[in-house]
């Protein structure tokens, strides 16, 4: 009992231990990414700091699958027997409230910040543009607007708690009786509903994200990556040829005028675009001559060979996720029960390579967890590529902006809002590419089947991987599952946004390869920067 005991402290120190360092990485990648995009000149500490927590709180959450994944897995030897401290039902019920309330505390931190503290630092910021008011004055009018966002909130949480999950009560139960039912269910579940209830209509809006970004992201970031930038030489001529071009066509209009003449409005106002478009490639070829001397442009030349094996292994990855979706699609459309069950269904009838790698790779430790640990990160890569090629949108309205040293803070503040929503509807994403492998990791069971022998009654144990049709004692169900089907209706919806999300990745890759190379200083210089914010980024 005594071995049993140091063995199940080492497995959960180890598990726990790898996501303390993921964690550690987190940190740092999120501290370089916001201080690369935000604005030196408009930067605020409350606004950083908000986004660097909330994105590190994104990838945390999506590095909390992997380890879900494999707490249930280490549970079982490769021969489908319990290890001996996890043999006990108990001990097991442990480990996976560990995780569920891991669960618990992240999308709960995620409610707090897309409901609360994300709008508060956001319409605070936005008050402080007013010089004339006061710093009370501005806590003020965010909390005001804030609390618009609560309600949503609190109103999501009790439409979860008090849905009815389990068998209504007979027709001759009293309303009393009815709603002691309510309450008997929200307290036996610990509120779980109402926190998944919460939880799936953000995610909801992160699926619109996910078709809208990550979709594009997942096609723009590898072709980027193999077709490169232009040579800054090319570059520098045709500015100069533009910047001569235009110097001679203010000449033109302003000779009009050497005699006295005042020049037409039509004149005047060709001359004021003439100018702002001068004011631009001038500011052009200043970063241009800058980029030509800059070592990382030179170093990104060394590298260009390995840049185009790199996005060729990224685009077949993202061909391999759309294959492996469109199956899983399938697969649910031809065998699930339909719109009325969430087209759940159990196990895999048609062949998804994902999902079958996966499970190749389970008898060598950690492959199988290494790839789903990339798989997950992919999609957050590809995410944080769309959302800055493509900016933020409000439908056809572009709000922001995202480029080095140029991002207001509210924009940081949105992409980091973006994101966390992104993140919760990942793990259905991930669920749809491996499902089995998702639902019970790499776990098997022992099972008995008639001997061969000729012995009467002899028996054979042999080993199969846990899928739906396994006794539920042997085999444990990671808690993303759990959150992730707790109510049919999303499930629906999901599955339709696969759909969508397949034919956006589509769209996506012929409008990229349709593009032609991206700048060398893309987003770097733009008609509506000022001087002074280009002076600075300069120095």
């Amino acid at each position: 009992m005594k071995m049993a005991a140091q063995s199940l402290v080492s497995e959960s120190v180890l598990g726990w231990s790898i996501f303390t360092i993921v964690l550690l990485v987190i940190l740092a990648f999120c501290w370089i990414y916001i201080r690369k995009f935000q604005s030196r000149q408009e930067s605020e500490v409350i606004s950083t700091i908000t986004a660097i927590c909330a994105l590190a709180i994104a990838l945390i959450t999506s590095a909390l699958l992997p380890v879900d994944i494999f707490l249930v897995s280490f549970m079982k030897f490769p021969n489908g027997t319990y290890k001996e401290w996890a043999a006990d039902n108990v001990t097991r019920g442990q480990i996976e409230d560990t995780v569920l309330y891991g669960y618990y505390t992240l999308y709960s931190i995620i409610l707090f910040c897309v409901f609360l503290w994300i709008p508060f630092v956001y319409f605070y910021y936005e008050e402080r543009e007013d010089n004339n008011m006061s710093k009370c004055s501005q806590v003020k009018n965010a909390l005001k607007y804030t609390i618009g966002f609560v309600i949503v909130c609190v109103a999501l949480l009790l439409i979860g708690a008090f849905v009815p999950l389990g068998a209504p009560p007979g027709q001759n139960s009293t309303q009393w009786e009815k709603v002691q039912d309510l309450f008997e269910q929200l307290g036996s579940s610990h509120g779980l509903p109402a926190l998944s209830f919460s939880i799936s209509s953000l995610t909801l809006v992160g699926m619109l994200a996910v078709i809208t970004y990550t979709a594009y992201g997942m096609s723009v970031m590898p072709l980027n990556l193999i077709k490169g930038t232009r040579s800054v030489l090319y570059e520098r001529l045709e500015n100069t040829e533009d910047i001569d071009e235009v110097e001679h066509q203010i000449e033109k209009l302003k000779s009009k005028c050497k005699d006295g003449r005042p020049l037409s409005s039509r004149d005047r106002r060709s001359l004021l675009e003439l100018e702002g478009k001068l004011q631009v490639l001038r500011r052009r070829g200043r970063h241009l001559e800058i980029a030509e001397r800059n070592c990382c442009t030179k170093v990104g030349s060394a590298l260009r060979p390995f840049k185009i094996l790199l996005g060729i292994f990224f685009i077949l990855v993202a061909l391999l996720f759309t294959v492996a979706l469109f199956i899983s699609n399938l697969d649910k459309a031809l065998h699930s029960a339909g719109i009325s069950s969430g087209f759940i269904i159990f196990g895999t009838n048609i062949t998804n390579p994902l999902n079958e790698l996966l499970l190749a790779l389970q008898p060598v430790f950690p492959l199988d967890y290494i790839l789903i640990t990339v798989i997950t990160m992919y999609f957050v890569l590809t995410s944080m590529a769309g959302i800055r090629n493509m900016g933020i949108w409000f439908f056809w309205i572009r709000l922001y902006k995202i480029r080095p040293k140029r991002t207001r803070p509210q924009a940081l503040l949105f992409l980091c809002m973006i994101l966390l929503l992104i993140v919760l509807h990942t793990s259905y994403m991930i669920y749809s590419l491996a499902p089995q492998y998702v639902m019970y990791g790499s776990q098997k069971y022992l099972v008995q089947v008639p001997s061969s022998s000729g012995f009467e009654n002899s028996t054979l144990g042999t080993t199969r991987i846990c899928d739906a049709s396994a006794p539920e004692d042997q085999c444990t169900v990671t808690r993303t599952y759990l959150f992730l089907h707790k109510f049919w209706f999303f499930s629906t919806i999901y599955y339709f946004g696969n759909w969508a999300f397949i034919g956006a990745f589509l769209i996506g890759l012929v409008v990229s390869c349709c593009r032609g190379k991206k700048s060398v200083i893309e987003g770097e210089v733009e008609a509506d920067d000022s001087d002074f914010s280009d002076d600075e980024f300069l120095h």
